[in-house]
């Protein structure tokens, strides 16, 4: 019995049991007689809490997590984590469900939809040796909208190095090299990988020569259904400092034309150049940093967006972060965070 009935069973009897006690305020052996047992909503509600939990069980032990990168409703390119059926080919199973109107149709999450050409074929092969994937699409995979073009190239690249064995990607179509999108012509590098970015903002870039490519995350969404967003921006090739860049591109936030936000507000600085030891980079922030609204508490987003944007750049994997020099910090969730911070495994498991 799902957890609904039971609810409406336990509302059921507890409105007779209370008609039924009114009626009998002055026959107190009628009441006695007539009134249900109380255990009986307790009874269906712990069957229902019991078959939900076998069936989530069941359900986990034969999915597994995978990262499809999908395009929102304002045209981003968007990591969304759903539980895909376990099998041997995750990397060919993960295109697969890019398809539109393929097997990722009823996962979908709103506003939401697929990249890959409707009724499109794909083949994986890994070499094992050097970590490039090779796709080789059909005929249909020709049959998307020029707008798609970028987006295409930066799904498939980044949902196949989501896994630890794909280090770059390589396209064909019916068996041939694709060095370029068929509709647009957009140019195809011998081997793609997440260096070629995502979400590209090129804004107030002048001379993109000079410059080179970050990837920071903002948020998107709205109430009840945020998520996060990587988007490549540019930085001077004069940058020494990474760490520090991907800090002020998250203070500084998205263009002004973007849907994106970002939880940095623009008083926010780094009291020191950010230091990077044995996988770790730590930060030293102002008070700025904290939730205006909730004292001296960091909003679990912002570290999260903090944290998603620094492991993107190779050698981290951990980010600690200090106020005023101290560690002994919260989240707005009450929780502390006097320890690094890793990666999630995966990203935008669900709402925010």
């Amino acid at each position: 019995m799902s957890k609904n009935k039971a609810k409406m069973i336990g509302l059921t009897v507890f409105t007779s049991t209370v008609l039924l006690s009114g009626c009998g305020l002055f026959n107190t052996e009628t009441q006695q007689k007539i009134d249900p047992p109380k255990t009986v909503t307790v009874k269906e509600d712990v069957v229902s809490k019991e078959t939900s939990a076998k069936e989530k069980e069941a359900a986990t032990k034969n999915t597994v997590q995978t990262e499809l990168y999908l395009i929102d409703k304002d045209g981003y390119v968007v990591p969304r984590t759903l539980a895909l059926p376990k099998t041997t080919s995750v990397a060919k199973q993960a295109l697969e469900y890019l398809v539109t109107n393929g097997p990722v149709t009823d996962l979908l999450p709103n506003d939401f939809r697929a990249v890959l050409p409707e009724d499109t074929q794909v083949s994986v092969n890994i070499n094992k040796d050097n970590g490039v994937a090779t796709v080789n699409f059909s005929k249909e995979f020709k049959n998307y909208q020029p707008e798609d073009e970028q987006k295409i190239l930066q799904s498939v690249t980044w949902t196949l190095t989501q896994f630890d064995n794909i280090k770059s990607v390589k396209l064909k179509m019916n068996g041939h090299d694709l060095t370029e999108m068929p509709v647009s012509g957009t140019p195809i590098s011998e081997n793609l990988s997440r260096a070629t970015g995502i979400n590209l903002d090129n804004t107030d870039v002048a001379d993109i020569t000079n410059t080179k490519p970050v990837t920071v995350y903002y948020i998107g969404g709205e109430e009840g259904s945020y998520y996060y967003v990587p988007v490549t921006r540019r930085i001077s090739n004069d940058t020494k400092d990474n760490y520090a860049a991907i800090v002020d591109e998250l203070i500084q936030g998205p263009s002004q034309n973007s849907t994106l936000v970002s939880e940095f507000m623009s008083d926010v600085k780094l009291l020191d150049a950010p230091k990077y030891e044995n996988g770790t980079v730590t930060l030293n922030f102002n008070k700025n940093i904290y939730d205006s609204l909730k004292g001296k508490e960091i909003s679990q987003n912002l570290l999260d967006t903090l944290v998603l944007s620094l492991t993107e750049q190779q050698g981290v994997e951990k980010v600690a972060v200090e106020v005023d020099g101290k560690v002994d910090i919260k989240n707005d969730k009450g929780k502390k965070v006097s320890e690094p911070v890793t990666r999630p495994e995966k990203v935008n498991t669900g709402s925010y």
